[in-house]
């Protein structure tokens, strides 16, 4: 799915995807699409990280009770501590989304 306007892709547009690649109905495409974001999200929230490959990695790291600072009075402000997901995309990912042909699985070079 390539959109090169900077439009934002989804639930919908993936569902069509699906729909309009793999041959499912609409019905069907939507309830794979809500399956496959379901089944990350709970991984997510039992604190597990999702690799996907050739994608790249979901993680859930913690972050410390810290300090901050109101930019506009300068007041500081506790932050308390609390949980943030971060993702790390794959080496391949990079490489495609800087232009580079990407290497198959087998060392090979994708045309």
């Amino acid at each position: 799915m390539t959109t090169g306007t900077g439009k934002t892709v989804t639930r919908v547009d993936l569902c069509e995807a699906v729909y309009q690649k793999v041959g499912l109905s609409r019905t069907e495409s939507s309830a794979f699409v809500e399956l496959v974001l379901k089944e990350i999200t709970d991984c997510l929230e039992k604190g597990e990280t999702v690799k996907l490959s050739s994608f790249g990695s979901f993680m859930v790291r913690k972050k410390g009770q810290r300090i901050g600072r109101n930019p506009k009075t300068g007041t500081e402000v506790p932050i308390s501590p609390r949980r943030v997901m971060v993702f790390k995309p794959s080496a391949i990912l990079k490489q495609r989304i800087n232009g580079h042909v990407a290497a198959n699985g087998d060392g090979s070079k994708a045309e």
